[in-house]
């Protein structure tokens, strides 16, 4: 087993899970499918691909600094009428949320091969890298030239140390689990095309819940 660290590092990101018609929100965190639209660009991955390897992979978020929440004021024209056709003469205002000034580490747990493969992706990506919206680009590589090990998700994200932060016993790790936490609607379970997901658990804890003394704590 093996784990791929991702650097998220931008002025703007955005990571909506539950979004429908004109409000499109973010959570306070990145969200699986976030991340594996992100990792499906660096492959070069069609949309309409099955994803079932990527899916698969079990996800945890170490937050290095926690992002303010920010409403972006937009408009949209030509939109869909009850009637199931486009009224160009109408015009709604529609709420963008992101998040400003995050930094999250971001790590994969799997199957060695497959994780290698989307490291190599990430350092030469075929297509451009974004934080949740295509105009959220990162502001430092998503790459770390470290950032795969063949260790477990936990040890990892309890000891990897990231360039320009400190670990803190405070700092928030969410870590996806079998059967204990929250529910996240982000689990992808068709291609992308298709919009479909599925539910996950995710529990949330503290770096110092994480790692005891003399070593990891097991959950």
């Amino acid at each position: 087993m093996a784990t791929l660290l991702l650097r998220l590092h931008g002025p703007m990101q955005s990571w909506g899970t539950t979004s429908r018609f004109d409000e499109r929100d973010t959570q306070l965190e990145p969200s699986k499918s976030g991340v594996l639209g992100l990792i499906c660009a660096a492959l070069g991955r069609d949309r309409a691909a099955p994803v079932d390897d990527l899916a698969a992979l079990r996800m945890g978020v170490r937050v290095e600094r926690e992002g303010v929440p920010m409403r972006d004021y937009q408009t949209a024209t030509g939109l869909v009428n009850a009637a199931g056709k486009v009224d160009r003469e109408r015009t709604v205002v529609s709420p963008r949320f992101y998040l400003s000034d995050a930094v999250f580490l971001v790590g994969l747990e799997g199957e060695h091969e497959l994780l290698h493969q989307v490291h190599k992706a990430l350092k030469q990506p075929v297509w451009p890298l974004s934080l949740g919206r295509k105009s959220f680009v990162p502001s430092l590589p998503v790459y770390l030239e470290d950032g795969l090990k063949d260790q477990e998700l936990e040890t990892v994200l309890g000891t990897y140390e990231l360039p320009g932060f400190e670990r803190s016993a405070k700092q928030r790790i969410l870590l996806e689990h079998a059967n204990e936490g929250t529910i996240r609607l982000d689990q992808p379970v068709a291609p992308f095309t298709q919009r479909l997901f599925g539910p996950r658990f995710v529990k949330s804890i503290l770096m110092d819940d994480l790692v005891g003394k003399g070593g990891l704590v097991c959950i």
